[in-house]
């Protein structure tokens, strides 16, 4: 149950809309519902301020559909992460409504709302390479859906510095700025050491054999010499996104 939701029916038993009664049997459910195969944790709305996201990959089809379908009912949104195409063309026989986005992997179900989300802002989504920007948008839809203004800045690695200096303003622009990168991980140094803001780090596993996977740049961006840097896991642009939010939203 999300915050407007939870005032709505407190405002429907002062004005004797409703009985407590009913309103209580409404929250029995509140701190989460038992699915058998997954506990969907329907108060995380009201304490963090975003809802439980589901972490699709590993996952059948029919769990993901049951846990999305207890999300939306309890007025949230509901977002899935590391969804394949074919899982979706699955998922979508259930929900025609959701919206897909293949680049980066992400399902979102969202419930019935009067007029738009009004967005905060503005988060700043760089990557280094082409190649890193599945991982960017992954960062940079979480977000948007959380309620933020996103702006985004791909291919300026630092293989050619100059496409990044061109565009100095919008870093003085944004609140909070996420760095994606692969291959050495050196781009969140160079940003962290020309701004005043929080910078998240994101490590791919974009690279040749001696980066291993994401491990160079993950080691080269905790010993960043630039002070404010946060680094995330390899390939983790979900939690950067969460992060950037929280930061965001203060």
């Amino acid at each position: 149950m999300n915050p407007e939701k939870l005032i709505e029916l407190l405002n429907k038993v002062k004005n004797k809309k409703i009985t407590p009664q009913k309103a209580l049997d409404k929250l029995k459910t509140l701190p989460f519902e038992d699915l058998g195969f997954a506990r969907v944790d329907l108060h995380r709305h009201l304490r963090k301020g975003f809802p439980e996201v589901i972490y699709g990959q590993g996952k059948e089809v029919e769990q993901i559909v049951r846990i999305a379908q207890k999300i939306k009912k309890s007025g949230s949104v509901a977002i899935a992460t590391r969804i394949e195409k074919e899982i979706y063309k699955k998922l979508k026989i259930h929900f025609p409504e959701a919206e897909y986005f293949p680049q980066s992997r992400i399902f979102v179900l969202r419930p019935e709302r009067k007029g738009r989300m009004k967005l905060k802002g503005s988060i700043l989504i760089i990557s280094a390479g082409t190649s890193d920007i599945p991982v960017a948008e992954e960062a940079a839809l979480t977000c948007e859906v959380m309620g933020n203004k996103v702006q985004r800045l791909y291919d300026v690695g630092v293989a050619g510095i100059h496409r990044f200096f061109a565009h100095l303003d919008k870093l003085k622009k944004a609140r909070v700025i996420i760095v994606v990168a692969g291959m050495e991980g050196a781009l969140p140094s160079v940003v962290g050491g020309l701004v005043d803001k929080p910078v998240i780090a994101v490590p791919t596993s974009i690279g040749y054999g001696a980066s291993f996977g994401g491990v160079a740049p993950l080691l080269a961006m905790l010993n960043s010499c630039a002070s404010g840097v946060t680094v995330v896991n390899i390939d983790n642009g979900f939690g950067a996104g969460c992060a950037a939010s929280l930061i965001n939203q203060l």
